[in-house]
């Protein structure tokens, strides 16, 4: 399956699971009257549209390049999953601290507290699978690296946020549960108002973290370093190529990669040999990384007598 695909599918079954769950906890939050159900609730369905905005920035990013983008439309799914970033900011994080700072203001006592929890532990049931599937699809384009340094450097910005949001609201169970839990025990309804501060507190510094993140692949990351270093030594290993005088890398999305080396080439090429040396290259990095699509190659000669 292609890698697009997949994370397209990752993204409609997180859509349609958060749909369900959405639904469920605005009824539990009305039988309930819990802030932190409510907050959970509006988590939810911010999710879902949180996740519209990814297949439309998936949608955008597969466009072809034209004469106004040459460079193809890759990193439009960057500049959604940013959109996606403030969202969370916003429609989660922000109000649900609101919410629950009205609620420790004006505190309600929570009822049918039983039905709440239900409907809790089985949204959690539901997050947590999908956070773990997304976990697994993480880990396989990095086998035994940290997990924490898997999310700061793929290039994946839609499977990041989709985890970054199924993370989130695992937390936001757990807490809003206590909440529930605290606030039906002790008879204050601003253990509810808590929990719902609590949570938005979470989707926001959630939010922050994938700003962070998707901020630096907007502006222009550089790519996998291991196709730097390929791209070096596949360099290195072509007989009429002498040494390499420059190389930078750039991800313009998540499966698109740029690369432009310069290279000092044997001085008794003449053009065709020239041409043939080079196109020998771009096809012998090309068959390493499929991921490269724009690939430039500039001949020179070192300026200082001594290869860059």
């Amino acid at each position: 399956m292609p890698a697009e695909e997949h994370s397209t599918k990752h993204i409609i079954q997180s859509l349609g699971v958060n749909l369900v769950i959405a639904v469920i906890k605005t009824g539990a939050a009305v039988l309930t009257r819990s802030g932190s159900m409510l907050a959970e609730a509006i988590h939810s369905f911010a999710d879902c549209g949180n996740q519209l905005l990814l297949l439309v920035g998936v949608r955008a990013a597969r466009k072809p390049a034209d004469a106004s983008h040459p460079l193809g439309y890759g990193r439009s799914l960057y500049f959604w999953s940013f959109v996606v970033a403030l969202m969370i900011f916003a429609g989660g994080g922000v109000f649900s601290v609101y919410e629950g700072l009205h609620k420790i203001r004006a505190p309600e006592p929570v009822e049918r507290v039983g039905l709440g929890l239900v409907i809790l532990g089985v949204s959690l049931l539901l997050e947590g699978s999908a956070a773990l599937s997304n976990m697994r699809d993480l880990k396989k384009g990095a086998p035994g690296k940290p997990f924490l340094r898997i999310l700061h450097d793929t290039k994946d910005s839609d499977l990041v946020v989709v985890f970054g949001e199924n993370a989130a609201a695992v937390l936001g169970l757990l807490f809003a549960m206590i909440a529930l839990v605290m606030a039906w025990w002790t008879g204050d309804g601003r253990w509810d108002g808590g929990g719902s501060v609590v949570i938005g507190l979470v989707l926001i510094g959630v939010a922050a973290f994938l700003a962070i993140e998707v901020v630096s692949l907007l502006v222009g990351e550089s790519a996998d370093p291991a196709i730097a270093l390929d791209a070096r030594a596949i360099a290195l290993r072509q007989p009429k190529v002498d040494s390499v005088l420059d190389l930078i890398t750039v991800q313009q999305g998540p499966h698109e990669v740029l690369v432009a080396i310069k290279l000092s080439f044997s001085r008794d090429l003449d053009v065709d040999g020239l041409c043939d040396a080079i196109n020998a290259y771009e096809a012998e990095l090309r068959a390493a990384h499929p991921d490269v699509v724009w690939l430039f190659v500039e001949p020179d000669t070192p300026h200082d007598g001594s290869p860059s």
